[in-house]
Parts: structure tokens; C-alpha cells; sequence
């Protein structure tokens, strides 16, 4: 048993007292390690030795260690080295069920499903006759409120490239009055000139991460490295809420600043409009992931919402990252009580597929105008629907809540221990993050620390901490990784 396992219960005596003691939740039947054991550097011999052979072949800069999938399990991520992590991160908070979940493997070895993993179709053109039913098991069950329609993709990045040519065609199409376009615009488009390619606009906030691909990279404003070089459009960049915590102590500094806020996006509309350029939609993330876990109040998007609706644009909801229940609901923006739906929500990672969610008036008018080889892939919806059942038959959305809880108030109880290197806990359910005083250096040495402890955890923004754990990690799973980061702390003081 390590060392981290041995000393879990004495470490956190005193973190309990100062804890909300919840109800625990229903214990989940997985094979799993006892806990973290590091066996060697990270990265280890192997890993090195790969990542040699790799470099020579492509760069791999970002390369941290080499992975074992096979001897992977749950909530555990096993490299090539032997070392064991319990993996908060989850493949950049991708995997809903952590690694080798039983449900996954049963729809990949069930032989009816062969024909689905080895061929897969050009959707758009020549879908398999259960893609129907597919979707509507896996996608549509559980669609947020009010979008009837969905188009599926393969990636976060696609996801909303797509989505925002659906915008911009939902636009001309009113402009046009629902007539077919002009053999102006048809002949114009072709040389990327007006009218046929309007000079239309997309609003984003600072902060924000919605892709690298290119419509995408003009919305994105989290680092610099991701746009470095790449030509982009000039769209409107609105200021979002940068909250004071604890929030119960700056109420009407927090209200002041998301006032101010959306005093800009009325100001971005109404400029970008006067002057041609019209704002056609406004694109938003629940919690601002890459860019440092940024949150903003309920009231917040409530108005955003009704500010779009005022202005005759889209609302865009970018839950590629806060989707499929890591919040404690299913849809991060189902916790801001919206009296009127998004027109478009955007999904990927945690639904192990991407796409997005959209209300009638969204559809493409005619054949080929959002499009591309496979439009996703069937055998993705078939897991993606073994995860939805699981969720639903094991309660996964209350075991988030109380985790989530548990590691939360943990670590609001660190950062009041050691006040000069933790500060503003927060989160949704285990969608968590915590800053580092001493700026990105200190944040990077505490994740690497971190990981030669087992924790495989990861950065966000300029010295934000997040955590991104499946929705099978439960509140012992929690209490790990706060013993981890006390050990990890002390050892810095």
C-alpha cells in the first residue's frame, strides 16, 4: 500500500471537521487499484525512450509520459513505466467513465456490432440503417431543453466551426426573406466578395476557448500560443465577468462587474451594426475552461440570453467542455433557469463524438451546406449511448454533486492552510479549480509535484489548477487527491 493510501486518514482528521459531512453515495461496482503508486521519474525510462523514437518522426512537444491503456481502469491511469495515477484530468476531460469501463467494452465486443467499428460511412450520404435510432438513443435522449434537431461531427473544434455557419446562414436566410440567393451572391462567394461572402460578425468574450481551427480561432482569446501567426477575422471581443472570491463576500462587486460587462455587449452591438458589420450571434462557454475556469453568475447569462434575443442574434452555448453531467446536471446551462433556450448548443468530448443541438429554424436550407466526409461516426454513438444508460441506472449526476462537494470544501480548507499559495476555490459538481498565488511557475511545480505523487492533474488560464475527473470518481477518490496537494504544499512552504 503507498505511502499517500497509508496516511490518508490521519492527514485529513482534521480537514473532516471543517467539512459538511454528506450522505454517502451509492458505492459503484468497478475494478479499480487501491490508489496511486509511482514507481520511477516521470517520465519513466520507457516513456523517455518512446518519446525519442517519436521525435524523430513528428514533433511531440506536449508529450508528458506513455501510456498503458490496457492495464488502465476507472478513475487509474497506468503509463508504460508501471507507474499508477489516479487520473483527475481524464484525457483533457474527455472520458465520461474513466478508462476500460465495463459498458464501453461490452458494446465493443458485442459481435453485433462489428460492422459498425470497421466500416465507417460517409454519413451524409450513405448512413447505416439504425443511424436513426442511434442518435435518437444516444443524442437525443438527452438533448437540452428546446432543440429538437441535432448534426453530428467529430470534434469540439468542428462542432462550432459548423455551428457558426449555421448562424451566419440563418441570418441570410431572413435577410433574404427565405428566398434562394442572388446570381450575384452565387458568383461573388466564389472570390470571397460581397455580397455573396457578407461582412457578418460573431461576438466572443475574452478568456474564451472554442477550437483552433480557423472561424473557431477568431473567438478564441485564452493564450496567445493558439493564435500566434494565424490570420483572423475583426469580430467583436466582449469582457467577461472576472468574480472576486469568496463570492458571499463580493456580492455587489461581482453584480458591478458582470453589469459592466454586458454593458459592453450592448455597446459591441450596437457598434458592429451601425457600422455594417452585423453581430449575427453571440458565442459563450458556461465556465471558461482553457482560459483559467472563469465563471459567471446564473443572472449573468440570463441577461446575456435576453440581450442576444433584443438584438435579433443567435445565442450559442459552447458545452463542449461543461456537457454530459460534470457539473451535477447533465447541461451546465441547465443550472441558469433560461426562460428561453439556446438556439444552439455545441457538444464533443464527454459524448465521445461532436456536434451540435440546434431549434428547427437552424437547419441547413438545401444539401452539402454543412457538411463533411463522415458528419461523426456511428460506432461513437453507440458508446456514447452505453453512457448515457449509465449515468441514468447508476445516478452518476449525484455521485458528481458529492464528490464534488468533498473535494471542493477540501479545498477551500487548503487554501485557508496555506493563504500564500492557494486561493479562490471554486466549481460545479467536480467541474473544480483552484488559483496559485505565485502565478503560472508555482502552478506548473504544483501539478508536476502533484504527478510525482500520483495525481495526474492539469493547468488552465495563467495559474489556475482544474480538475476534470470522470463522473464514476467519488468522494474517497477526492480525499486522495486533497492529501496529495496538503503533502505537496508542505513540502513548498
Amino acid at each position: 500500500m503507498s505511502l499517500l493510501r497509508k496516511t490518508l486518514q490521519s492527514s485529513l482528521s482534521s480537514l473532516k471537521q471543517v467539512r459538511h459531512v454528506l450522505a454517502a453515495p451509492k458505492k459503484l461496482s468497478l475494478e479499480e487499484f487501491d490508489g496511486p503508486c509511482i514507481k520511477t521519474d516521470i517520465p519513466g525510462p520507457k516513456s523517455q525512450e518512446l518519446l525519442r523514437e517519436l521525435t524523430a518522426l513528428t514533433t511531440a512537444h506536449e508529450v508528458q509520459f506513455f501510456c498503458n491503456y490496457e492495464e488502465s481502469k476507472g478513475n487509474y491511469l497506468v503509463d508504460v513505466d508501471g507507474n499508477i495515477f489516479l487520473d483527475i484530468y481524464m484525457q483533457i476531460s474527455s472520458l465520461p467513465l474513466g478508462y476500460n469501463h465495463p459498458a464501453l467494452l461490452k458494446v465493443l465486443n458485442d459481435p453485433a456490432n462489428l460492422s459498425t467499428l470497421v466500416n465507417r460511412p460517409a454519413l451524409g450520404n450513405l448512413p447505416p440503417a439504425d443511424f436513426p435510432q442511434r442518435v435518437q438513443n444516444s443524442l437525443m435522449a438527452v438533448a437540452p431543453k428546446g432543440l429538437t434537431n441535432v448534426k453530428t461531427m467529430a470534434c469540439g473544434s468542428c462542432s462550432n466551426e459548423n455551428a457558426y455557419k449555421a448562424i451566419f446562414m440563418w441570418y441570410m436566410t431572413k435577410q433574404r426573406g427565405g428566398a434562394p440567393p442572388s446570381p450575384e451572391e452565387l458568383e461573388t462567394c466564389m472570390f470571397n466578395k460581397s455580397p455573396g461572402a457578407p461582412d457578418l460578425t460573431l461576438m466572443s468574450f475574452t478568456g474564451a476557448f472554442h477550437g483552433r481551427t480557423l472561424g473557431c480561432l477568431a473567438t478564441t482569446h485564452s493564450k496567445a500560443i493558439h493564435k500566434l501567426d494565424i490570420p483572423s477575422m475583426d469580430w467583436p471581443i466582449a469582457p467577461f465577468p472576472q468574480l472576486k472570491y469568496p463570492l458571499e463576500e463580493h456580492e455587489a462587486e461581482n453584480r458591478a462587474e458582470e453589469r459592466r460587462c454586458l454593458d459592453q455587449v450592448h455597446a459591441l452591438f450596437r457598434e458592429y451594426n451601425s457600422r455594417g458589420r452585423p453581430v449575427c450571434g453571440v458565442v459563450v462557454e458556461p465556465v471558461q475552461a482553457e482560459g483559467g475556469d472563469n465563471h459567471a453568475s446564473p443572472q449573468f447569462f440570463r441577461e446575456l440570453r435576453a440581450i442576444a434575443r433584443e438584438y435579433d442574434a443567435a445565442f450559442l452555448v459552447d458545452e463542449v467542455q461543461t456537457g454530459v453531467g460534470v457539473t451535477g446536471s447533465w447541461w451546465a446551462h441547465d443550472l441558469w433557469g433560461l426562460d428561453d433556450p439556446p438556439d444552439v448548443v455545441t457538444f464533443a468530448k464527454k459524448m465521445l463524438g461532436g456536434g451540435y443541438f440546434h431549434t428547427e429554424e437552424f437547419r441547413a436550407t438545401s444539401g452539402y451546406r454543412i457538411f463533411n466526409t463522415w458528419l461523426g461516426e456511428p460506432s461513437k454513438l453507440a458508446l456514447c449511448e452505453a453512457v448515457v444508460k449509465t449515468v441514468q441506472e447508476e445516478n452518476l449526476l449525484e455521485n458528481v454533486r458529492q464528490a464534488g462537494a468533498v473535494l471542493l470544501d477540501g479545498l477551500k480548507h487548503l487554501q485557508t492552510k496555506y493563504p500564500t499559495q492557494l486561493e479562490n476555490a471554486r466549481g460545479l459538481g467536480t467541474f473544480i479549480a483552484i488559483d496559485c498565488v505565485g502565478g503560472e511557475a508555482q502552478r506548473n511545480k504544483i501539478v508536476a509535484d502533484l504527478k510525482r505523487k500520483g495525481i495526474q492533474s492539469g493547468g488552465c488560464g495563467e495559474r489556475t489548477i482544474r480538475c476534470r475527473p470522470a463522473l464514476i470518481f467519488q468522494p474517497h477518490h477526492a480525499e486522495m487527491v486533497l492529501n496529495a496537494v496538503d503533502e505537496v504544499l508542505a513540502e513548498q512552504a
